[in-house]
C-alpha cells in the first residue's frame, strides 16, 4: 500500500492596506478628497533651459538665488598656508589676478547652479596637442598657465561615456573624457578629465545622475514652485491696488438701455460715462442726473502683507538664503536682529566652500604653483578666509582680548619679546592693529624668555635690585 504524499496548501493571499481610512469623513488612503489627488510628477525642469534662461535674464529674484551664494563663497578669497616666502605667495596671488582665475571660478559656479552643470578647461600653453592625455605636473613649464575657459553643459562641454576606474582618483566614477565644442572649432576636442574643473548643481541620486549625463540639477528646479506662488501673490497684490477705490454710478434706466441691444444706444451710454469721467475735476466734483446715484467704496489691505511675507519666507528657505539677504529687507519684529539667520547662512556658505570649491582649488592651485614657482611646496595647504567680517566693535573687543592674552604670556615668562611682537603683528589680519610692526623691529627685540616681577612688570624676577632686597 503506497502512502500518498501530502501537499501543503499555499496560504491564501490577502491584500492589506496598512494605512488610515475614514469613509464617513472621506479622509485617509484612496478617499475622495483634495489631499489624495495630490501628485508629484517627475518633471526634470533642469532640461527646460529656455525657461531657465528667460528667468535668469528677467527675474531679479532668480538672479539673486543663482548669484548671491557663489559671490559670498568667492569674495573673501583664500589664504595659502606654507612656509614659502611671502613674496612667492604674492606671485601666486598676482597670477590669480592677471589670469582672472577666481573670477572664472565664480562664473563656473554660477553656471553650474543655473544649468545644473558646467566645466572649465585649464589652458596651459604648449599642451594644445595633448589635451586627451592626463595632466602631469612635470610637464607644466614656467609661465605656461594661461587661465580658464568656462563652458556650460548646454553649449560647450559634454561628458563622454568612459568613466574613471582608478579608485585613488578623486573623480572616481565620473566621466574620464569630455568633448569641448565651439563655433570656432570644426569638430569637438577630446579632453582628459584631469584638465577639466567641474562645477555641479544640486547633487542627484545615481539613476537621475545618469539621466542628466553625470551633471546635477539646476537650483531653480527645487524653488520653481515656491517662485510661482510668490509671483502670483505679488501680481495679485499689485492688481488689488487698482481696486483700492471703487466708484459706483447708479444710472436710472440702464437695464433697458442694455436690453435693447442697439449699437447706437450702447455707444451713447459709453459716451455719457466717458464724458462724466472727463468732467470730473481735481476737486472730485461729479455731475450726475437728478435721479442717478454715485457711491465710492474703499478696499482695505489688512493682512495681505503678512500673507506675502510667508511666501517670501518659503522661497528664501528653498533658496537657503535669509530673507534679509535674498530680498534686501531689514529684520522684522520686536528685538529682531537677523543674527541667527545670518549665522546659519554663513554656516551654509562654509559647507559649500568645502564641498564645491575645495575640489576646484585642490586641482588648480598646484598647477598655478608649478607655472609660477616651478615646484609645489611640501607643506602646501590653504584655507578659505572667513565669510563673515566682524564689526568695528567686535574687532576692538577681539584686539583687546588678544593683546591681554599675549601680554600675560610674556609677563609669565612663557614667550619672549620677539615672539610677542610676532603674535601682535599676526593679529593685524583680524583686528587691523599692529600692522606697522616691521621685520626690523622683530629682529631687534629680545629673544630671551624672562619672567617679569608681578609688582613691577618693568623689572625681571632675577634682577640685582630684587636680589638685594631679598638678601640684605
Amino acid at each position: 500500500m503506497s502512502r500518498k504524499k501530502k501537499v501543503r496548501a499555499e496560504p491564501k493571499k490577502i491584500q492589506t492596506n496598512d494605512s488610515f481610512q475614514n469613509p464617513l469623513t472621506r479622509s485617509g488612503l484612496f478617499m475622495p478628497n483634495p489631499l489624495e489627488t495630490t501628485q508629484y510628477p517627475l518633471t526634470r525642469f533642469t532640461r527646460d533651459w529656455q525657461t531657465i534662461n528667460s528667468l535668469y535674464r528677467s527675474h531679479w529674484v532668480v538672479r539673486r538665488i543663482i548669484d548671491v551664494i557663489p559671490e559670498d563663497m568667492i569674495k573673501n578669497g583664500y589664504k595659502i598656508l606654507s612656509q614659502i616666502e611671502p613674496k612667492q605667495i604674492k606671485r601666486i596671488t598676482k597670477l590669480d589676478r592677471t589670469t582672472q582665475t577666481s573670477r572664472k571660478i565664480l562664473e563656473g559656479c554660477k553656471l553650474g547652479r543655473l544649468y545644473g552643470g558646467a566645466g572649465a578647461l585649464i589652458m596651459i600653453e604648449g599642451h594644445e596637442d595633448i589635451l586627451d592625455m592626463p595632466l602631469e605636473y612635470d610637464q607644466i613649464m614656467p609661465g605656461s598657465y594661461k587661465g580658464l575657459l568656462v563652458l556650460d553643459r548646454w553649449s560647450g562641454i559634454t561628458p563622454n561615456e568612459e568613466l574613471v576606474t582608478d579608485v585613488s582618483d578623486s573623480e572616481f566614477g565620473m566621466p574620464e573624457y569630455y568633448t569641448i565644442s565651439s563655433d570656432n572649432l570644426e569638430r569637438g576636442i577630446r579632453v582628459h578629465h584631469s584638465r577639466i574643473l567641474r562645477f555641479m548643481g544640486r547633487d542627484l541620486p545615481y539613476l537621475e545622475k545618469l539621466a542628466e549625463t553625470y551633471w546635477g540639477a539646476s537650483e531653480i528646479e527645487h524653488v520653481f514652485d515656491e517662485l510661482r506662488k510668490r509671483d502670483n501673490v505679488s501680481w495679485n497684490i499689485a492688481m488689488l491696488t487698482f481696486m483700492a477705490n471703487l466708484r459706483v454710478f447708479k444710472m436710472e434706466g440702464m437695464e433697458q438701455v442694455l436690453a435693447t441691444g442697439s449699437e447706437k444706444v450702447l455707444q451713447d451710454l459709453y459716451n455719457t460715462v466717458q464724458s462724466m469721467n472727463v468732467m470730473m475735476n481735481n476737486n472730485s466734483m461729479q455731475i450726475i442726473g437728478a435721479n442717478d446715484g454715485y457711491e465710492s467704496h474703499q478696499y482695505t489691505f489688512g493682512g495681505i502683507g503678512e500673507v506675502y511675507d510667508r511666501f517670501m519666507m518659503d522661497l528664501a528657505g528653498a533658496a537657503e538664503t535669509p530673507v534679509t539677504k535674498l530680498f534686501g529687507r531689514s529684520p522684522a519684529g520686536m528685538n529682531a536682529t537677523g543674527e541667527s539667520d545670518m549665522q546659519n547662512y554663513y554656516d551654509t556658505i562654509e559647507e559649500k566652500q568645502e564641498s564645491l570649491l575645495r575640489p576646484v582649488y585642490d586641482k588648480i592651485l598646484p598647477i598655478m604653483m608649478m607655472s609660477e614657482l616651478g615646484a609645489i611646496p611640501d607643506d602646501f595647504d590653504y584655507e578659505f578666509n572667513p565669510v563673515r567680517r566682524p564689526s568695528d566693535d567686535e574687532m576692538a573687543d577681539l584686539a583687546s582680548k588678544n593683546i591681554d592674552s599675549i601680554t600675560k604670556a610674556f609677563q609669565a615668562g612663557i614667550i619672549s619679546q620677539k615672539i610677542a611682537l610676532k603674535e601682535l603683528r599676526q593679529q593685524a589680519e583680524l583686528t587691523g592693529m599692529f600692522s606697522n610692526i616691521t621685520d626690523e623691529d622683530i629682529e631687534k627685540a629680545d629673544d630671551e624668555i624672562v619672567q617679569l616681577n608681578e609688582e613691577n612688570p618693568a623689572m625681571p624676577m632675577n634682577s640685582p635690585e630684587k636680589a638685594d632686597e631679598e638678601f640684605p
